[in-house]
């Protein structure tokens, strides 16, 4: 019986669709942060409420995953999403500790931002790695490599210079940075129990995304309270304005945006190749901000620079070799 040969793709092709697919990971990723930068800490808008900005990004982020949802089942052909209901009883059990943890997440980390630099943001929020480790060892029993607790080492180094050589600027912030400490927490356990959740919704990550955005709203209105935010927003001058809207929405989408990109990177590359991409693209943004902002820095203070991206970019590749190893180790035992 005659079979049709499979269409294959020119090398050529697949790598500039490989490279579309970084550069717009760049562009999203960086825009996003300059983006919340300037929602959070400029004089344009002025609104004291990060914990808004943070809320209404995660409204319009659930209103694309729900609005996606509802396209797919009138055109299957073309849209896919996931199927999934945020309002079961059984889902909001197993998914809102891990919901709670996304709130923590995101509300520190666009706290970090607001209170810290552009070019500062990378190494405030750096020690993710190191509470992997740790995190790991303690939840999971994991035990980590000598040269990957070296590399581990070396960030806290470069943390810790970093920090020190901040401090000498204007631009220091003490509270920015205990807010990138804890959202590097929070990341690293809520990427430990993403896995564990990632059991309830089929593996589909999207969906996970729609539970975790569609929760965190809920979540965060008893904090818009408490934080005294409400009379905040509601007495804001610009809060009639269509352009501040219009700036909100935009954060929103942006935020949908690099779940998606972050998610094709690793489809069309692989995960230690998104990790290169990530510290890369971290150095240039570094670079970008203190062109942007006129930020002259001293040697130490590039150099704790330095030192966190390359331990990071290290820490990436061991990890990915040993579990390259582990792989092939497990597929002989099995040939045995």
């Amino acid at each position: 019986m005659y079979q049709p040969l499979e269409k294959k793709i020119s090398p050529m092709k697949e790598y500039i669709n490989i490279g579309l697919v970084v550069l717009s990971y760049w562009i999203i990723s960086m825009l996003t942060v300059f983006i919340n930068k300037t929602l959070l800490s400029s004089d344009i808008f002025s609104l004291e409420a990060p914990l808004f900005i943070t809320w209404s990004q995660c409204v319009v982020s659930a209103g694309i995953c729900f609005t996606l949802s509802r396209l797919s089942r009138i055109f299957p052909n073309a849209i896919y999403f996931p199927e999934g209901n945020p309002l079961n009883v059984v889902t909001i059990k197993n998914i809102l500790p891990l919901s709670i943890l996304f709130t923590l997440m995101i509300s520190t980390n666009n706290l970090c931002l607001k209170y810290v630099g552009v070019a500062f943001y990378y190494v405030g929020r750096s020690l993710t790695t190191v509470f992997n480790v740790i995190f790991s060892f303690l939840l999971l029993q994991q035990k980590t490599s000598g040269r990957c607790i070296m590399c581990c080492v070396a960030i806290i180094a470069g943390f810790w210079l970093g920090v020190d050589q901040e401090s000498l600027t204007d631009s220091f912030s003490l509270i920015g940075t205990i807010y990138g400490v804890i959202g590097s927490l929070a990341l690293s356990l809520y990427s430990i129990y993403t896995k564990k959740s990632l059991v309830y919704v089929n593996q589909e990550v999207w969906l996970l995304s729609y539970y975790n955005n569609v929760y965190s709203v809920v979540i965060f209105l008893p904090l818009l309270f408490i934080t005294g935010e409400v009379p905040t927003v509601l007495s804001y001058k610009y809060l009639g304005e269509l352009w501040f809207w219009l700036a909100l929405g935009v954060s929103g989408l942006c935020g949908f945006a690099i779940g998606y990109v972050t998610a094709l990177q690793i489809k069309v590359t692989s995960p230690l190749t998104h990790n290169i991409s990530g510290t890369a693209k971290a150095c240039v943004q570094t670079v970008i901000a203190t062109e942007i902002y006129s930020e002259s820095k001293s040697f130490s203070w590039w150099l704790s620079n330095i030192v966190v991206l390359k331990a990071s970019a290290l820490y990436a590749w061991f990890k990915q070799r040993e579990m390259q190893v582990k792989f092939q180790e497990a597929e002989a035992s099995q040939k045995v």
